[in-house]
């Protein structure tokens, strides 16, 4: 016998069937004889058939059993399994094949006819996992591409982001921390009944991914105007408000050239009402109270927070203590008081988000300059 023959087990109580078997089968295959399903299943925990003749009657244990054994098994399940038997009518030929059989032989056979049988159903099956294994480099090609793809997104989006906050004297850090804060806010509000339903219906990863570009709208203003180290005149905080209508534009050009939507439509929620105000005062449409998406609330939030206890050209950062103080203080007028009790939860969280992000981004100005 040849390395690449096909194994069978030959599985019948009558060794006359056996040794018949064996002379027309033996000279093709890897022939595996035994006479009972007991000996079968002995034999299955230490090598696997391409294929198994199984006789229907056989004491103790017969065929119709013995298939519903194998077919449970998750080692076993796979194998093809062809019924040789006395009876010719078609019930028992039904019960075999809804039983998983693949196909169902009357005896006495004529050995070349089974010959011919097998090969034609090793040759389907030879196929079947020849397809299968297609399908599976198939899909894991897709994937990869999948994934590069998404990668290649989010380098670009993350990019583009920290290239508008660097423009403002600030860096990648203001967009890492805003991002964690959101996540912790977002996480917390999982627990609360007010706002457990909204949350549970969201893509959490989509919502953060889209938080990068709250304040993508920067781009178009002038760096004298971000970049100016004291307080702004009237004219030049009216133009710094225009970057919520720039960044929604933006988005939209986007949407005209992609079929990517849910992405795009959270940036959008996010550009366009993190600076609007609980009371109504905020802008650019003067939203009030729940009529801000939750997104925008949240982001509100982080936002502020962030800008409070980071350095920025026209001011020193204050202390978490001083930032949350402002923001409580602020309750009601331009945070939703519910959001501000859930912050208070979590304020402890916030404290460590800082530390997580400058040591990413040590770490990536690190790997810069080698």
């Amino acid at each position: 016998m040849s390395i690449g023959q096909k194994s069978i087990f030959l599985v019948d109580d009558d060794v006359t069937n056996l040794a018949r078997s064996n002379d027309s089968l033996g000279k093709s295959y890897k022939l595996f004889t035994m006479n009972s399903s007991g000996r079968l299943l002995k034999m299955l925990e230490s090598h696997v058939p391409d294929l198994i003749l199984l006789d229907v009657e056989m004491p103790e244990l017969d065929g119709y059993e013995t298939i519903k054994l194998l077919k449970s098994k998750e080692e076993t399940k796979n194998i093809p399994v062809i019924f040789l038997t006395a009876h010719r009518d078609e019930e028992s030929e039904l019960r075999g094949l809804s039983l998983g059989a693949i196909d169902y032989i009357a005896k006495p056979f004529s050995p070349p006819l089974l010959q011919k049988r097998i090969e034609m159903h090793l040759l389907v099956e030879s196929q079947k996992k020849l397809l299968l294994n297609f399908n599976n480099n198939l899909q894991l090609m897709v994937d990869e591409r999948t994934k590069t793809v998404v990668e290649l997104k989010n380098a670009f989006l993350g990019t583009m982001a920290e290239l508008v906050e660097w423009r403002d004297g600030s860096t990648g850090e203001h967009i890492g921390r805003t991002e964690l804060y959101m996540e912790i806010l977002i996480d917390a509000l999982q627990e609360h009944d007010s706002y457990k339903e909204e949350i549970s219906a969201w893509d959490k990863t989509l919502v953060l991914q889209s938080a990068q570009l709250h304040d993508v709208g920067k781009i178009a203003i002038k760096d004298n105007i971000l970049q100016k180290s004291g307080k702004l005149t009237k004219d030049e905080f009216t133009e710094i408000k225009t970057h919520v209508g720039f960044g929604e534009m933006v988005i939209e050009k986007i949407k005209q050239k992609t079929t990517e939507r849910a992405f795009l439509d959270q940036a959008k929620i996010l550009i366009a009402t993190h600076h609007e105000k609980w009371n109504g005062n905020g802008y650019p449409r003067g939203l009030k109270g729940k009529e801000i998406p939750l997104q925008g609330r949240l982001m509100a939030i982080a936002d502020v927070y962030d800008a409070l206890t980071s350095d920025r050209p026209y001011k020193k950062a204050l202390s978490h203590e001083e930032a949350i103080e402002i923001i409580v203080n602020d309750s009601g007028e331009h945070f939703d008081p519910d959001l501000v009790d859930v912050l208070l939860s979590v304020s402890d969280k916030f404290t460590e988000v800082s530390v997580l992000v400058s040591a990413e981004y040590g770490y990536i100005e690190a790997l810069e300059e080698k």
